[in-house]
């Protein structure tokens, strides 16, 4: 009898390897069959059928681009600024925007359709470029962004009311400094230093330097010098920023 309890109970152990090498079989299988544990774009593989890969090979890599991110960096001051939201500043009206839709400008200059939003500020600011990274996301249907895309990010930061604007080509950058050719009521030219601040399409916004209602020169900057004599006429300008 005790012969025929050990040989029962080795039969059942031998039931229960075989029931764990079934198991480990069908563990073996599943791991034949390779599933991306997020949705993406696959890259190309660096396997190929017939070769031997183990629990180690890398098959491809995968990049999940919808929606996909953007990393920036922005200025300290602009951080603080659009933080400001209820400190106020002589002109302007601080905006957040943690709340406003980013626009990103394609190397190619288009602006791409769908709008972005920021979805959170790095812990801290650079201290070697004075800059902190912004990460936001846009929709991404149709997986037309790739990872490694360069673009501009465009967001509104503030508002300023009744700001001057010139443009460009108006704007004479020397040895550090901008200057605009002010055209006085005799007609005669002189040179004045300006700040210059954010732009708007072609236009710059002047900060500093010039009044509402003075004339400037648009055109034809490099035949001018100060106190030469000119012929004002108007000139019709785009209606960028007006």
């Amino acid at each position: 009898m005790d012969n025929e309890v050990q040989a029962k109970l080795g039969a059942q152990a031998a039931v229960e390897s075989a029931k764990a090498a079934v198991e480990q079989a069908e563990l073996n299988l599943e791991w034949t069959e390779v599933t991306s544990l997020v949705d993406g774009i696959a890259g190309i593989a660096q396997v190929q059928i017939g070769n031997l890969v183990g629990p180690s090979s890398i098959l491809t890599s995968v990049s999940q681009v919808d929606p996909i991110k953007a990393f920036f960096p922005i200025t300290e001051h602009e951080y603080l600024l659009a933080q400001s939201k209820n400190k106020a500043v002589a002109g302007k009206h601080p905006i957040s925007f943690f709340g406003n839709s980013l626009n990103l400008i394609l190397t190619d200059g288009e602006t791409y359709p769908q709008g972005g939003k920021i979805l959170l500020a790095d812990r801290q600011v650079d201290p070697g470029t004075g800059t902190i990274r912004i990460v936001a996301a846009f929709p991404n249907p149709g997986n037309v962004l790739r990872p490694g895309q360069y673009g501009r990010v465009r967001v509104q930061t503030s508002m300023k009311k009744d700001a001057l604007l010139l443009p460009q080509s108006a704007v004479v950058h020397l040895q550090g400094s901008y200057q605009v050719a002010v055209v006085g009521s005799d007609h005669r030219v002189s040179m004045r230093t300006v700040k210059p601040g954010a732009t708007v399409g072609t236009m710059w916004v002047i900060d500093e330097g010039l009044k509402p209602g003075e004339q400037v020169v648009v055109e034809g900057l490099q035949q001018i010098r100060e106190g030469t004599s000119v012929t004002p006429k108007p000139v019709h300008l785009s209606g960028e920023g007006n």
